[in-house]
């Protein structure tokens, strides 16, 4: 149900047809990079976190990073605790291992990970789990209307 929402969504946008549908779970990072066949880093991912006054921060960024806690801190002025799953699809309206940065509920704001701009095109998922949609870090900000931020580091780093 949600990837129509999610194709509703972006059929203004003329982005609908880039909506990609899999056999195969998407779930995780390695599971989505593995069904669309592409290196885990060119994955975008959505991780849910909760905000102030009741917000939801979504911050997307690439599959080989993670939150960098001091930078979160900084740029939020809140501790970067997620939110539980049954949290993130109350909020967002999609369940974990689809969660995206389309089509949500009220009090979402979405932040785009300076990760993403090393590349050409990047993955998110597109409302369920066994979804994506192929973009350019420009589209990807065109339809979620996101800020880029800087709040993630390499995992090996």
């Amino acid at each position: 149900m949600s990837i129509k929402r999610v194709r509703e969504f972006l059929a203004p946008l003329g982005l609908d047809h880039l909506v990609m549908a899999f056999e195969v779970s998407s779930a995780t990072v390695s599971m989505a990079a593995a069904a669309a066949g592409i290196p885990e880093a060119q994955i975008a991912k959505t991780l849910a976190f909760h905000g102030t006054e009741n917000t939801t921060i979504l911050v997307v960024c690439a599959g080989d990073t993670r939150i960098d806690n001091p930078k979160f801190k900084a740029a939020f002025g809140v501790k970067a605790k997620m939110l539980r799953a049954e949290e993130a699809q109350e909020r967002t309206g999609h369940a974990v291992g689809g969660v995206c940065p389309f089509a949500l509920g009220p009090g979402v704001r979405v932040y785009l990970d300076d990760s993403l701009k090393r590349f050409t095109t990047i993955y998110p998922s597109a409302g369920n789990d066994r979804s994506a949609i192929k973009l350019t870090p420009a589209q990807l900000e065109q339809a979620t209307t996101g800020t880029w931020v800087d709040v993630c580091k390499l995992m090996d780093g």
